[in-house]
């Protein structure tokens, strides 16, 4: 029997998922909630096999929940829900580990089928969220094969390269935090972080060393 977690703020949203799994054979809803937190939370009570998650919730965000529920138990499969297919949702989703991403507009046959692939070890994904991710993928593949094209080598993890590159550009703790949808006292901690590990003590000296080694592109 496969476990299935739903979180979504909207309390129609959760019971329309619950209502279309009901009576598979093969499946079982152990819980529903309204935010990241909880899901967190429930996740550390009942370990469910497969958490579907909408990606704006109040306070943390689905995709945040995602990274905290994969370092709980990388075994857990998380599917995405969202209402569009948007390239930085998807491209952060993916970063956090889900095994998932699917469109609120999905009919059951094509739910039910998403829960069974992911079990399974494999990805799912709604055809325009595939389209997306290959056309991602392509484009970075061109990317890398520019001549002269280099590697950044560093100390830095890739999450802390992200939030210097941003940093370099002139965004805003805030700004940062959206865009990876972290919150912002995660922001904080990688700054502190990046700060550290360069041995640099302010923003100004953080732009200067992303300029010179070439981390953004100024060209």
């Amino acid at each position: 029997m496969i476990k299935v977690a739903i979180a979504d703020d909207h309390g129609l949203m959760r019971e329309g998922i619950a209502s279309m799994l009901e009576n598979v054979p093969d499946i079982t809803v152990v819980g529903t909630v309204q935010g990241g937190e909880e899901a967190v939370n429930l996740t550390n009570k009942i370990q469910p096999d497969v958490f579907l998650m909408d990606i704006k919730m109040r306070g943390m965000t689905g995709i945040e929940a995602a990274r905290w529920i994969t370092d709980i138990n990388p075994n857990i499969r998380i599917i995405l829900i969202s209402a569009e297919a948007n390239k930085e949702f998807i491209a952060a989703g993916i970063k956090a580990g889900i095994a998932g991403y699917v469109l609120k507009d999905i009919d059951k046959e094509a739910l039910i089928n998403a829960i069974r692939t992911v079990i399974k070890g494999e990805r799912y994904f709604s055809p325009d969220v595939m389209t997306i991710v290959f056309q991602d993928f392509y484009a970075q593949e061109k990317v890398e094969k520019i001549p002269g094209a280099r590697e950044i080598k560093t100390d830095l993890t890739k999450r802390e390269l992200e939030v210097l590159t941003l940093i370099a550009h002139g965004k805003s703790l805030k700004q940062i935090a959206d865009e990876l949808f972290i919150n912002i006292k995660t922001v904080e901690t990688h700054k502190l972080n990046i700060q550290g590990k360069l041995n640099l003590t302010n923003t100004a000296q953080l732009v200067r060393y992303a300029i010179e080694n070439k981390i953004i592109n100024l060209g």
